[in-house]
């Protein structure tokens, strides 16, 4: 069991340095590292890298885009010397060319299924939209690999409280089948800060 931390402890720990260590593109390269790590996945424009901004209190941490599939390596950020966060390369870009898309899932699967530091991935879901097919694949993936997941609505300012509070329920009761995944669903927004306190106390807890 995941220890509590509180919300001062949180701040105090998102106000210590959080530094860009390396992108990679082939799981030769990953950083040699004895921290935990944390990664961050989901579809091409969910809003990946704006989350790992507004949860590090970063305004260009993670370089954003309006334009999708912008993630094309894996990118790792040491927060504070104690912990690892890592971005995943988006998925399910079409546009993208079909060698680049095989590149990048394959790397994310090496990872997924190889890392032995992961402690979690937080798998971001579009709250206007809810849990598509592509969704559903990384999710068989990462119960296959018994790698613990769980998952982060973005973008909930689009939405009213009953709205949210809907689309939470419908993607715990879409999440019973899937035995890697936390039965708790966090909804955030990135462009409000709703949300963003909880997720921080939750990536500490893994440090206590």
């Amino acid at each position: 069991m995941m220890a509590a931390v509180s919300q001062d402890q949180a701040d105090r720990w998102f106000s210590c340095e959080c530094e860009f260590v390396m992108g990679c593109t082939s799981m030769e390269h990953l950083p040699v590292s004895e921290l935990p790590e944390i990664a961050f996945a989901g579809r091409s424009n969910v809003g990946k890298s704006s989350l790992v901004n507004g949860v590090t209190g970063r305004k260009a941490l993670a370089r954003t885009s309006n334009t999708p599939g912008h993630t094309r390596q894996l990118n790792f950020f040491r927060l504070g010397g104690a912990l690892m966060l890592v971005d995943l390369p988006g998925y399910g870009y079409a546009k993208a060319p079909k060698d680049d898309i095989n590149a990048w899932t394959m790397l994310t699967r090496d990872y997924l299924r190889g890392r032995q530091k992961l402690r979690r991935v937080y798998l971001l879901i579009d709250s206007r939209h809810g849990i598509k097919d592509t969704d559903r694949q990384i999710m068989k993936l990462l119960d296959e690999c018994a790698t613990s997941y769980q998952i982060v609505l973005t973008k909930c300012d689009k939405l009213k409280p009953a709205e949210i509070e809907a689309q939470v329920a419908a993607v715990q009761e879409a999440g019973k089948k899937h035995s890697a995944l936390h039965p708790a669903v966090l909804a955030t927004s990135s462009e409000t800060g709703f949300g963003l306190t909880q997720l921080r106390q939750e990536l500490l807890s893994f440090l206590l």
